[in-house]
């Protein structure tokens, strides 16, 4: 396989970036309504007994959920149940990254590439997003509220563990790792490619 640009492939990756957080951003609603879904799914499969619903606004998906606030918060102003708003968009930023790795490679079936991307990372973005509801209902709100969720040191200790890990390395981490997988013969290219640079002329 002929050796491969890395110049060249790093500058067609620059110019997709822009082009791929554009659509991404602005059809944010569209992406999120998979993961919407899926996080409703999960919500209620997993978490029955503390999630009423899941709604979804936009790029922002609410979970109601079964707690009662005992006084007005910031989550709940007007009392009640407790929901909780999360914005798909911040743990979703992998997959215009993604798109981009992926278009700048040139590689034969690109978009089967991209929307196979998008179902492998959907359910990363749900675990980030229920990270987060579990995190701030536990730890962000009113010590009543997180009581009546009856979870034990452990569990919270799980809790912080699952939100940092969705919160700060699953959305960099699995794109690239899903890019590699499905682009070892292209990064065999740029080793092909060094290769030949180094071989000593005859």
């Amino acid at each position: 396989m002929r050796g491969t640009s890395l110049g060249g492939f790093v500058l067609r990756v620059a110019v997709w970036l822009p082009p791929a957080f554009l659509v991404w951003y602005m059809a944010g609603p569209l992406f999120a309504f998979p993961i919407g879904l899926l996080t409703h799914g999960v919500a209620r499969v997993g978490f029955a007994d503390i999630v009423q619903g899941v709604e979804q606004h936009g790029y922002l998906i609410t979970i109601v959920s079964t707690l009662k606030a005992t006084f007005a918060t910031t989550e709940n102003p007007a009392g009640g149940v407790v929901s909780v708003e999360l914005n798909a968009l911040l743990y979703s930023y992998g997959f215009p990254m993604l798109a981009a790795l992926i278009l700048a490679a040139r590689q034969p079936q690109a978009l089967r590439k991209i929307l196979l991307g998008y179902v492998v990372l959907a359910p990363f973005v749900t675990w980030s997003l229920m990270a987060e509801f579990l995190k701030r209902v536990t730890f962000d709100i009113a010590p009543s509220v997180a009581a009546q969720a009856g979870f034990g040191p452990l569990q919270r200790e799980a809790i912080a563990f699952a939100y940092q890990f969705g919160a700060l390395i699953l959305p960099t981490v699995a794109p690239a790792v899903f890019w590699v997988l499905t682009h070892r013969r292209f990064l065999e290219g740029f080793a092909g490619g060094e290769a030949a640079a180094q071989k000593p002329s005859q």
